[in-house]
C-alpha cells in the first residue's frame, strides 16, 4: 500500500502507528512522512533521537500483547521494570492472531489475577470486547491503553488520539505549505486522559479514592 501511494505521486504520506510509519520509510526517503501514532519513535528505530491506587493489594497482573508488535515489545519491557519496582508479578498473555485469544483468555481465567493489563495493537483493538467481557465476567478489573473505550473495562489511560491527528494535519499543513520536513521536530504527546468506569467498578467490588476520581478527564456513571 505505501508503494501504491508513492506511485499516485503524493506529496506526504500520513501513516498511523509503528508498522505503517515503518512500510513508508523503506519505500521512499524523499516524500515527508508524518507519524500521526506511534510508540517510541526513537526506541523503535524510526528517528534518530527524540500507578494508581484503584486496586490496592494487588500483586499480579496479566498483559496482553502482540509480541510482532514492536511497540508491544518495548511495552512490556517497561511494564516488568515498573512492576518488579513495586513487587508485582506480571504474567504474559500472547497473542499473535485471533486465534490465540481463546487460549490466552482460558490463562486468564486459571491464573486468578488481580487486574488485566491491554497493550495496545490494531489487531488486539478488534478483538477487545472479548477481552472486557471475560474480564467482567471473572471480576478482574480491566485497565486499556485503546481509546475506543468498551463496556466492562474499568480504566482506560491514554493519549487522546483526536488531539494526536489535529497535530498530525498540522504538520502535514506545514509541509504542504514548504516547511522542511527536516526542520520540524518530531511531536512527543506529553498529556494523557484517563477515563474511570464507576458502573464497572460498582460490579467488581471496588472503591475508587475520591483523589483519583479527581484526576480522572471522564467518570462513566
Amino acid at each position: 500500500m505505501a508503494r501504491e501511494l508513492l506511485g499516485l505521486g503524493v506529496d506526504v504520506i500520513v501513516a498511523d502507528g509503528t508498522p505503517a510509519t515503518r512500510a513508508a520509510l523503506e519505500v521512499t526517503k524523499t516524500v515527508p512522512i508524518v507519524m500521526a501514532t506511534t510508540g517510541d519513535p526513537v526506541g523503535t528505530g524510526l528517528v534518530k533521537s527524540l500507578a494508581r491506587e484503584a486496586v490496592p493489594g494487588i500483586a499480579r497482573v496479566a498483559v496482553i500483547y502482540n509480541p510482532l508488535n514492536p511497540v508491544d515489545e518495548e511495552a512490556i519491557v517497561a511494564i516488568e521494570a515498573t512492576a518488579r519496582a513495586r513487587n508485582v508479578r506480571i504474567e504474559r498473555l500472547t497473542v499473535r492472531a485471533p486465534a490465540d485469544f481463546e487460549t490466552a483468555l482460558s490463562r486468564l481465567t486459571r491464573q486468578r489475577v488481580d487486574a488485566v493489563m491491554v497493550v495496545e495493537d490494531w489487531m488486539i483493538r478488534l478483538q477487545m470486547s472479548r477481552v472486557a467481557e471475560t474480564a467482567f465476567r471473572e471480576k478482574v478489573p480491566a485497565v486499556f491503553s485503546l481509546p475506543n473505550f468498551v463496556a466492562g473495562g474499568l480504566m482506560w489511560y491514554g493519549p487522546n488520539r483526536p488531539d494526536l491527528w489535529r497535530r498530525a494535519a498540522r504538520l502535514t499543513d506545514k509541509i504542504l505549505r514548504g516547511a522542511k520536513p527536516g526542520n520540524l521536530p518530531v511531536e512527543q504527546f506529553s498529556t494523557f486522559e484517563l477515563v474511570i468506569n464507576l458502573k464497572t467498578a460498582k460490579a467488581l467490588g471496588l472503591t475508587i479514592p475520591p483523589s483519583l476520581l479527581a484526576r480522572a478527564d471522564q467518570v462513566i456513571e
